[in-house]
Order: C-alpha cells, then sequence, then structure tokens
C-alpha cells in the first residue's frame, strides 16, 4: 500500500515532473522554497473553505444581529436559554480568523462580544434574585455554573489567538481572572486555605452561598409553547421549572469549576504573572490529591471544610452534574443521567499545557482503569459503568469506559494511550497513514456543512420576538474542524471528532502542534494563496506540507510550534535533505510562486512557555 508520505511526494511530482525540493537559507534568515508544486486539491479546498466560511458567516452576522452587536433574539436569564447561549452565535468564529479567515471576521465576532457584554448588562430578571441588577456585572455573569459559564467564554477565550494586543482583552482577561483570585472583594469565590471554590454558582457577583432552586435555573416566567421553539422539549414553563427540580445541591466546590482556570491560562499568557500559573497549578493539584484520595476518582463534590462529599452528606458522588446526578427529565418523565465530571479534563490539559508534567494526564488513566475495573456482562455483553449513586456503579454501556483517552493520546503521543484509545478515527488514521483520501473528504463535507447552514438560515422564519437566544446555534455556519486538524494539526475540543468518547467543552483554548501568521500583514493566520496540510504527527516530530496556490506571487508565512508557541522547533528538513537548525519557537518560510514542499519539524513539546504575542520578536534566523 502507498503511504501517505509516497502518496504526497509522488502525487506533485507525477503532475509537475518536478525536481527534487530545494530549500535554503534566504537573506533575513528566511527558508527560502522554489520548488514548483501544482496545487493539491486539498490547497484549493482549503483556501475555498476560509472563504466561504468568511462569507456565510457574514451573511449570518447580518441575519441574527443589529448594530450595536446585540442578538436579536428576546433577553433572558437562565441555564436552558440565556447570555451564554447568545454569545455562542459566534462559537468559531476565533478559530476560523486565527486560522486565516478574513479580517471582517475578527470585527464581527468582535463586535457580537461587545454587544453583548452590554446587551445583558442592559437585560434584568424580576423573579431570579441574583440578575435584577443586570445579567452581567462587571462585564462577567453575575453566577452561574461552569458549564454555561465556559460556554459563554467560547468566543473570549479565544480572542487572544488573533487579536491579544487589545487594551480591553488584556484588562478583562485579568480581571476575569482576579474574580477567582479573591482580587475582587465583591466576588470571594475563592478559598485559598482549602483551595475550593465555594459553590458550582459563582461569578462577579461570587458565591451562591445556598441550595439552588428551580428559579434560579430556568430564569423568570416566559411563554413555552407556540411562541418559542424549546431545545430541551418542555412544554409549558412549569416543565422547564421541573426540569431543574433536583438541581439544588450547588454549596462546595465541583470538578466542573475547574473550567475557571482558563481564565488564569489566558491572563498568564499575556505577560507571564507568575501569580496566574501558581493559581492555575496549585487549584488543579488539589483536585489531583483529592482523587488520589478518592481511591483514582475524581469526586464530585468538597464541602466547604476541603472535605470530599462534605456538603452532600459525605456522599463522594454527590452535587449536581455529578457522578450520580440523574434528574427526571420532563417531559417524559425519565431520569436522564447528567454526568458532567469529564468536562473537567480541560483544566488538565491546561495544566499540561503549561508544564508537559505527565501526572496531570495520569488522573484520568487511572480513573479510567477504577472505572474499566467494575466491568460485567449486560444482556451477555462486556459493559462498564457511566454512573455511581447509592447502590454503587450504574448505568452500564457495552465496551470499555474510554471517555477523554483521545487528549490524553493527543497531548502524550504514547503508544499505550493510543492503544486506550480503541476505536479508530478518520484522522487519526490519516495521520497514522491508513486513510490517504481523508483530507479531501474531510473539507467537502465541511463545504457542504457551510452551504446547508446557509440554507437552513434563509429558511428560518422566526422573528426577534419569537427567537430564543439559542435557536439559531445549529445554524451558525463556521465549520472549522477540518481545517484545524489539517492545517494546525489541532482538536477541536469545542467539537471533539471522537465525539462518541469525549463530550463537547465550551470555553477552551487551543491544543494544537502548529499555528501561521502573516508577517506582511501582521496578523495571525496563514497569507492568502497559502495552504498547510499536517500528515504526521509524532511525540518528536511534525509533518506538514506548505503550498502556495499562486503562481504569480511570492507568499511569506511564519510556522509557530504549539498553539501558544509551547513547543520549540529544533530542525527543519525537506524530504531526503539536511536538517536546517532552527531553535525556536517559530521560523518564517518564503514560499515562491507556485511552490510547496513537504517539511519534517523536529521539536521539543512543551518546552517554552505559552504566550499569546506575535512571535515576530521570536522568530529563528535558520543557520
Amino acid at each position: 500500500m502507498t503511504t501517505r508520505r509516497r502518496f504526497l511526494a509522488s502525487a506533485s511530482a507525477l503532475l509537475l515532473g518536478a525536481p527534487a525540493a530545494s530549500a535554503r537559507a534566504g537573506e533575513g534568515g528566511r527558508l527560502e522554497v522554489a520548488t514548483p508544486m501544482a496545487p493539491p486539491e486539498w490547497a484549493l479546498l482549503e483556501r475555498e473553505l476560509l472563504r466561504a466560511n468568511a462569507e456565510a458567516c457574514e451573511e449570518f452576522f447580518a441575519r441574527y444581529f443589529d448594530d450595536r452587536g446585540f442578538l436579536l433574539a428576546y433577553e433572558r436569564w437562565g441555564a436552558n436559554d440565556g447570555p451564554d447561549d447568545a454569545i455562542e452565535n459566534v462559537n468559531d468564529w476565533p478559530h476560523l480568523h486565527a486560522l486565516g479567515g478574513s479580517d471582517r471576521i475578527l470585527e464581527l465576532y468582535k463586535k457580537a462580544w461587545e454587544g453583548n457584554l452590554r446587551q445583558y448588562a442592559l437585560a434584568k430578571t424580576k423573579d431570579v434574585p441574583f440578575a435584577r441588577d443586570g445579567m452581567y456585572y462587571k462585564e462577567f455573569p453575575v453566577m452561574m455554573d461552569w458549564q454555561h459559564l465556559s460556554e459563554g467564554l467560547s468566543m473570549f477565550n479565544l480572542q487572544g489567538l488573533s487579536d491579544p494586543y487589545d487594551p480591553r482583552f488584556r484588562q478583562r482577561a485579568r480581571r476575569f481572572a482576579g474574580f477567582y483570585m479573591n482580587e475582587d472583594p465583591g466576588a470571594p469565590n475563592y478559598d485559598p486555605k482549602v483551595k475550593i471554590i465555594r459553590s458550582m454558582f459563582n461569578g462577579s457577583r461570587g458565591p451562591l452561598m445556598r441550595k439552588a432552586t428551580p428559579l434560579d435555573w430556568a430564569g423568570d416566567p416566559f411563554e413555552v409553547g407556540d411562541r418559542f421553539q424549546m431545545e430541551h422539549g418542555e412544554r409549558t414553563y412549569k416543565e422547564t421549572l421541573l426540569h431543574y427540580a433536583e438541581y439544588g445541591d450547588i454549596i462546595g466546590d465541583s470538578p466542573l469549576n475547574l473550567h475557571a482556570t482558563t481564565l488564569a491560562l489566558n491572563a498568564y499568557m499575556l505577560d507571564h504573572e507568575e501569580k496566574y500559573r501558581t493559581w492555575l497549578l496549585d487549584y488543579v493539584d488539589a483536585w489531583v490529591a483529592r482523587a488520589k484520595a478518592n481511591g483514582g476518582v475524581l469526586p464530585s463534590n468538597i464541602g466547604l471544610d476541603g472535605k470530599i462529599g462534605g456538603a452532600t452528606d459525605g456522599k463522594w458522588w454527590g452535587g449536581v452534574y455529578g457522578w450520580g446526578f440523574s434528574p427526571v427529565a420532563p417531559p417524559g418523565g425519565k431520569r436522564e443521567d447528567r454526568n458532567r465530571v469529564p468536562r473537567s479534563i480541560v483544566a488538565f490539559m491546561n495544566a499540561y499545557l503549561l508544564t508537559g508534567d505527565d501526572r496531570y494526564l495520569d488522573v484520568w488513566r487511572r480513573q479510567n482503569d477504577v472505572i474499566n475495573a467494575q466491568k460485567k456482562l449486560v444482556d451477555g455483553k462486556p459493559s462498564t459503568p457511566r454512573m455511581h449513586g447509592d447502590a454503587g456503579w450504574y448505568s452500564y454501556a457495552p465496551g470499555d469506559y474510554v471517555l477523554n483517552n483521545w487528549e490524553i493520546w493527543y497531548l502524550s503521543m504514547r503508544a499505550s494511550d493510543r492503544a486506550r484509545a480503541g476505536d479508530d478515527h478518520p484522522w487519526v488514521a490519516f495521520l497514522e497513514g491508513r486513510n490517504p483520501t481523508y483530507p479531501g473528504q474531510a473539507l467537502r463535507a465541511d463545504l457542504s456543512r457551510v452551504r446547508q447552514r446557509v440554507q437552513a438560515q434563509r429558511d428560518d422564519k422566526t422573528t426577534p420576538d419569537t427567537r430564543l437566544a439559542d435557536n439559531a446555534l445549529d445554524i451558525n455556519p463556521a465549520s472549522v474542524t477540518a481545517l484545524m486538524h489539517l492545517m494546525q494539526g489541532a482538536i477541536h475540543i469545542a467539537r471533539p471528532p471522537w465525539s462518541k468518547t469525549s463530550p463537547a467543552q465550551g470555553g477552551a483554548p487551543l491544543y494544537a502542534r502548529l499555528r501561521y501568521f502573516d508577517p506582511q500583514r501582521r496578523r495571525a493566520g496563514v497569507p492568502p494563496d497559502v495552504a498547510a496540510l499536517v500528515d504526521s504527527l509524532t511525540d518528536r516530530t511534525t509533518g506538514v506540507t506548505l503550498v502556495n496556490v499562486s503562481q504569480t506571487q511570492a507568499r511569506e508565512v511564519v510556522v509557530q510550534g504549539g498553539g501558544y508557541g509551547e513547543h520549540q522547533i529544533l530542525g527543519v528538513s525537506l524530504e531526503g535533505g539536511k536538517e536546517i537548525a532552527v531553535g525556536a519557537s517559530s521560523f518564517t518560510v518564503r514560499l515562491a510562486p507556485g511552490a510547496g514542499a513537504r517539511l519534517t519539524l523536529r521539536m521539543q513539546r512543551h518546552a517554552n512557555r505559552p504566550t499569546l504575542a506575535f512571535p515576530w520578536a521570536e522568530i529563528s534566523s535558520p543557520a
């Protein structure tokens, strides 16, 4: 079978009768690539997908936002529909711009963010007590759980990829992190003595230190029925309240609160102020210790005294969204399992991003081992549990428990973790040389997705007064998963490709092997006409093909190791060529008109402090 690497090399040679690839260190330390390469299909599809995405997002914005950046929808508070859903309508737009999408995308999602902050600061509840003076305070939600807080921060937490020097972004990054470091006396969310966030409900007005009511979760009474489409299927406001009838146990710390670590990570990556790194690692380390003390499983409640299960009668599985959380769901009246503990892996990935320390991943390996040790036959099939309650483990499903194993492998690159991940995925098969047609298939599928969502928007018959904030989420046209996989060697954790084994994560940072910058336009993303294909990832190397599809204009691109420069690039070589030393987190490639080449980057991963700074001062001069 032809390997992926040979496929790429032979394709360009056969099409062009091309000479062997050539590269040299040019003036100013640029790596010069002059070998002709006819634009491969994947390169043309990438460029078209970047263009189509941007055009579709502009049309979406014009339909669903006004000139202030306000979402044209019915404003309300609630976990089922509220401010977090409103700003989620521009999810993935930061990724799109950072990949190389038009500057108009950056302009629009910033406008939506500023509009969201203003719109929901002005919006007030009548009945929900803590939002009567505005749903946002100090440009942050007054208080809510971190499943929904993180979702509402999905755009903001990625703004630094393209816009790290915006003064408002920098001020907010520090202010938001400060809400969890006791830097704001009005938001005493954190107890540094026992290293807990004191309630599952927390925010800019501090923690909610009482049991939550259905009203706190569901928001003020509103018309449910013919007027609004309810994403959870409720037919009346009473059913909306009943949805949250068992959501009272919020006192004490929850693994979901670990999503607050992304705020500290953002603040740290501005100027490397040590206090943010220290807080993040101290808080995650406290949870590492709790898992160890709990037999290898992350407990889902920590009391105000710092004890496992301290606010849930000693039950380590207690609390809303915990291991034993299976509330009755109207309509239908059936119990549904809503264990959200696996979402907290983002914090451990953040700690790994900062340190490269494997013990943060080992917590999850051990937890999966404990759960898999409960395997038994159910209806003749080996099955493992997903939940734990008063009677022990329950909610068995066929097969091993493999949640988050792909994320562990992606970070560690260990063969043993790859084996743990289990079933294959087309992207991983491509990286392993077993699925050479994946790039074209994935890019065409995302192009179809753009078209389908544009049509759905055009067919949408809702009006602003009959539209809830979450009604248009499923027709946001931004389609970046294939681009992230193929251009950056990145995982799209907000929409994981292995979704059957990993939950979608709101508010996660970028976990990528490579990123690109345009030194001519001084912005993030590949320059016009440039396409990139990452086709191999190992612990020490990355294989990437860069091509300039323009036949008349040369292009320069900065290649960076990691989403935040955390990977050191030791050297770069062309197929069969001599390695050129780099010794930095980034280097520059000049692509002649119509030129391209496959590069192998030798790397030391997680060797550098992650940063939001653009790499201009860090660009290496290859020897």
